[in-house]
């Protein structure tokens, strides 16, 4: 019968494993070998069996510490798991600027500008800065002089007169953002079909792909995983609320997509689906019309284990290119040098811009169009550092993108373009499943997951207004993709309540009451600015009192009174009225319970002061 040997696992360095060996080898092998000093050829094979043992510890640990994000050094390892967590590193940093863009236009039969003549900006323009650097820059949305808006308003400057005085020509102004980058291209012959066949763009200072389309005119889509299968479109929106939101959101089914990798040596790694059957997919997914039909052979398919490894074979995640030619226009750009300073992104084009009229025929502008960048570019930088990639990846890693918290809402429909629709403000809260109203046993929405969203819009002098069809169908259509399948949301209007600020002060001796009473004005309309604002935030007057008092020459405010403006045909004032002295408690004028939002529409003339004595 063998003996059974002693054997420790807990040695991990030379000396241990040194040391566990010389032991064994007494307690084992003692008539059989018990010469141990230093310079004996057995000592040898031990020291040559420890150090093959520390090696073999040292890679051990070494592959256990690059499995975990905290500790990990190789830059192949932290790339993959900040993928893992959701977060893609940068590779490059790009700098960001606004372009002042003019335009000068003449005028129609009542002097006014002739928008007729406004150009119409593409997507993907570039400039290239006057510096040394020669700094490439890309305008990627499309600008629309003819169109204004709140977040994307056009200024109209009087440019010259005639000999009547009256307006000859009107300068156009807007404002659009820009970023460093050059478009880059190159392509790529791909054969038979392959499962998730992977390329790999070998350039450094990478942005990201601005398009791939094939030999047959075929666009292929960017997703951020390839499960995913839809993407948000654009649209010209032709209803008559286009001067609000001039762009339609649309949820467009997408076949032929991508995903995109950076690497850590800087390249850029595209990877395509596993649709490589050419033949319907019912014949490979299941569904009621082909599930317990049985094969040719008799076997009967009822109860079969399907494999969701075998969907790789189906177009569940895109279609893989095949024997075609890519053509990938990429970005490319970045670094410190892309930071110019002011003024250097300077252009008049030689040749007009091309204006497309509802995205139909087109025509060129009949005036020329200038560029120019007050301020400097900024955030040019190299890419993500190793501390970088860990802490953005634990970051992205509870985001999730994904809408669960009422905040989630919030900030989710924030952040929705303004392209397509100015939102304001935005409040969400639990649908109330008891109607109170009428009946306390009675339900008024049977989903008890349901929330409702109150949102405000911006007309084009920043004051609230109701949300248009088309932003809140925007609206729903972009929350369609991060909200939870069990999810319901009640899109609402918020009610808007204006309001009027009437005060009365004693002002200490040897100060001008105009003045203090311009500086009181100042400081309340700063406070009153509909963008510190929001739903159901209450006003409380002891605060303001408290910033009056604060104002050098006031000795005493002796009354603070919130009262209500109102229009009951809602052509100057909201058309709601609202008991402000009612709703006041504990110097805390509190919002109905219907979700509304104090504005301060005419701030000039709705704050009032008086200088009154003790």
């Amino acid at each position: 019968m063998a003996e059974e040997r002693d054997i420790k696992y807990v040695n991990k360095d030379f000396n241990d494993f040194r040391t566990q060996l010389i032991e064994y080898a007494k307690n084992y092998f003692p008539n059989t070998y018990n010469d141990f000093s230093p310079t004996s050829p057995g000592m040898m094979f031990i020291e040559m069996a420890a150090y093959v043992g520390d090696i073999l510890s040292f890679y051990q640990d070494s592959q256990l510490q690059e499995t975990y994000l905290t500790y990990a050094k190789d830059p192949k390892n932290l790339y993959s798991l900040a993928y893992m967590m959701g977060y893609r590193p940068k590779t490059t940093g790009v700098s960001t600027v606004d372009i002042q863009i003019s335009q000068r236009v003449g005028v129609d039969l009542n002097y006014l500008p002739d928008w007729g003549q406004s150009a119409i900006i593409p997507s993907n323009y570039t400039l290239t800065s006057t510096d040394s650097s020669q700094t490439q820059f890309i305008i990627d949305r499309r600008v629309d002089f003819s169109f204004s808006s709140s977040y994307d308003p056009t200024d109209v400057i009087i440019n010259s007169i005639d000999n009547s005085n009256n307006p000859e020509e009107y300068l156009l102004r807007k404002k659009a953002s820009a970023y460093s980058s050059e478009i880059k291209s190159t392509t790529f012959t791909i054969g038979p079909a392959e499962k998730f066949k992977t390329i790999t763009i070998s350039d450094n200072n990478i942005v990201g792909i601005l398009d791939i389309i094939d030999s047959a005119g075929n666009y292929w889509y960017e997703v951020p995983f390839l499960g995913q299968d839809t993407i948000f479109a654009d649209e010209l929106n032709g209803s008559s609320d286009s001067n609000k939101a001039p762009w339609v959101l649309k949820l467009q089914k997408v076949p032929r997509r991508f995903i995109t990798r950076h690497l850590s040596s800087g390249y850029l790694q595209i990877q395509f689906g596993a649709g490589t059957n050419v033949s319907d997919d019912s014949t490979i997914i299941p569904d009621p019309s082909n599930v317990g039909l049985g094969s040719s052979q008799g076997v009967y398919t009822l109860d079969k284990a399907y494999d969701p490894t075998n969907f790789t074979y189906s177009k569940s995640y895109g279609i893989a290119p095949s024997n075609t030619t890519l053509t990938i226009r990429y970005l490319k750009g970045g670094g410190a040098s892309a930071n110019v300073p002011a003024n250097t992104i300077s252009s008049t084009p030689a040749t007009p811009v091309i204006k497309d009229q509802n995205g139909g025929t087109t025509r060129t502008s009949s005036q020329y169009l200038t560029f120019n960048n007050p301020l400097p570019a900024v955030g040019g930088r190299d890419g993500d550092t190793i501390e970088e990639i860990r802490e953005n990846s634990l970051r992205a890693f509870s985001e999730q993108k994904r809408a669960v918290t009422l905040q989630d809402y919030n900030v989710r429909v924030m952040s929705l373009p303004s392209k397509y629709g100015s939102v304001a403000k935005v409040y969400a809260a639990q649908d109330q499943l008891i109607n109170t109203n009428i009946n306390p046993n009675s339900l008024q929405d049977s989903n008890p997951l349901a929330l409702s969203l109150y949102v405000l819009a911006y007309d084009n002098n920043r004051k609230l207004v109701t949300a248009s069809s088309t932003l809140k169908n925007n609206i729903k259509t972009y929350l369609s993709e991060y909200m939870m399948m069990s999810d319901a949301i009640n899109l609402k209007d918020a009610f808007v309540v204006n309001i009027g600020v009437n005060y009365d002060i004693v002002i200490r001796p040897q100060f001008a009451g105009r003045d203090v009473l311009l500086q009181v004005n100042n400081l309340l309309k700063d406070y009153f600015n509909i963008n510190k604002w929001g739903i159901n935030q209450p006003i409380n007057i002891g605060e303001i009192t408290s910033i009056i008092d604060k104002v050098k020459g006031v000795q005493t405010v002796q009354k603070v009174e919130i009262v209500n403006k109102q229009d009951s045909t809602g052509a100057v004032y909201s058309r709601f009225a609202y008991d402000t002295a009612g709703a006041t408690k504990n110097q805390i004028v509190y919002p109905s319970f219907d979700p509304c939002i104090f504005e301060v529409k005419y701030p000039d003339s709705d704050i009032k002061g008086r200088i009154t004595a003790i």
